[in-house]
């Protein structure tokens, strides 16, 4: 019987078999939007391709990354932000920030363009900052009405997936996008016990986070993690003591108030899998290819690691092969990942991560190569 792209995808995250494999990418780009979609929304583009919605709600997460990012600032009357305008072109905006706060100022600076947003210079430069942070950095509320309107527009099209605040969903990778992660690296080496506060500091607002903005809201996956504490930037080492504990009590809040979690490791994660179990996720990404900055060469290899405990999403180069592969190459490789990742269920296929110039056609080749794996 043909299910619906909810019905598939929920299937696959419960670690069954759908009727076929689940297609889709991971979020939306709003530049792939207005350059090669004329406009639609992230939902009509989904539908226009053919590939099973996943959509991003975005709204008072507190993503750096995003383009215009300065647009969503959470702000309070005592962590008061302030940005000057260095260069206003969109194609190379700078700004500076200085957060005022009342036992002082912190600043950073960042850069922008259409696609993305980038860090120049970072909020924590002295062991004294993280105080601050502590004392005074506000926690982003969602508002649940918005979540409910979206999560039934999208309707059987596919699922609603949200993050946990912060710049990015984890600790050890949202304090990454605070400090220098060579610095933080160092520092977790020679002032663990620093690091381990830093740690804490935010663990306690992503905790009220998921019980103020994520209790009661209509979300059918949580991402968590980021690509920080993949493999290829940090040892496993790092990993099992900055990571993993802080990443098992955010999945267990989730747990407790019925959401489902994804790890996202956009970088290596072949040498953490038995961490990622560890941390009590429900399903990790990637996957991603060594052409993606990812070192998974075997799919085979992390099925069986996984089987039975964590749901798999990823797996396909979005780049070498989605943006600049041929129709048949695309094809041969959904046929590859399938095999590999997906033959026995619990497995959401979808591009490793963001993607801007991939070609509509191609698009199309990815979702209808899907639908020919049937279970």
């Amino acid at each position: 019987m043909m299910m619906t792209s909810k019905e598939r995808m929920l299937r696959s995250l419960n670690l069954e078999k759908p009727d076929r494999l689940p297609a889709t990418i991971h979020q939306w780009q709003q530049y792939h939007l207005d350059t090669f979609m004329h406009g639609v929304d992230a939902l009509t583009a989904f539908k226009t391709v053919g590939l099973d919605a996943a959509i991003q709600y975005f709204e008072a997460m507190g993503q750096f990354w995003i383009p215009n990012a300065e647009k969503y600032i959470v702000q309070s009357s005592q962590w008061h932000e302030e940005i000057e305008v260095i260069n206003p072109d969109p194609l190379n905006k700078l700004l500076h920030h200085t957060i005022k706060t009342p036992e002082g100022n912190l600043t950073y600076k960042t850069g922008g363009n259409l696609t993305t947003t980038w860090i120049t210079e970072y909020l924590v430069k002295n062991d004294e900052d993280i105080n601050l942070i502590d004392k005074y950095m506000p926690v982003a509320k969602l508002n649940k009405k918005a979540i409910s309107k979206t999560y039934d527009e999208i309707g059987d099209s596919g699922i609603l997936r949200g993050f946990v605040w912060g710049d990015q969903a984890g600790c050890w990778q949202h304090a990454c996008c605070l400090m220098d992660v060579n610095q933080l690296i160092m520092e977790a080496i020679d002032k663990p016990d620093w690091v381990h506060k830093f740690m804490r500091i935010l663990l306690k607002k992503k905790l009220v986070f998921i019980e103020e903005s994520l209790k009661g809201a209509k979300f059918d996956l949580i991402e968590t993690g980021g690509g920080a504490s993949s493999d290829t930037l940090i040892s496993p080492k790092l990993h099992q003591e900055f990571c993993m504990p802080y990443d098992r009590q955010i999945h267990r809040a989730l747990h407790g108030i019925g959401h489902k979690s994804t790890y996202h490791t956009c970088g290596g994660m072949k040498n953490i899998l038995d961490l990622i179990i560890q941390n009590e996720t429900d399903a990790s990404e990637t996957l991603s290819p060594c052409g993606t900055g990812g070192n998974i060469t075997d799919p085979q290899k992390v099925r069986n690691a996984y089987k039975g405990k964590v749901a798999m999403i990823g797996g396909m180069d979005q780049v070498n092969i989605l943006t600049f592969g041929k129709p048949e190459e695309i094809r041969k490789e959904v046929k590859r990942l399938f095999d590999g990742f997906g033959k026995d269920g619990g497995y959401i296929m979808s591009a490793s991560d963001h993607f801007f110039d991939t070609p509509v056609e191609n698009l199309k080749a990815y979702a209808s190569a899907a639908k020919e794996c049937v279970y």
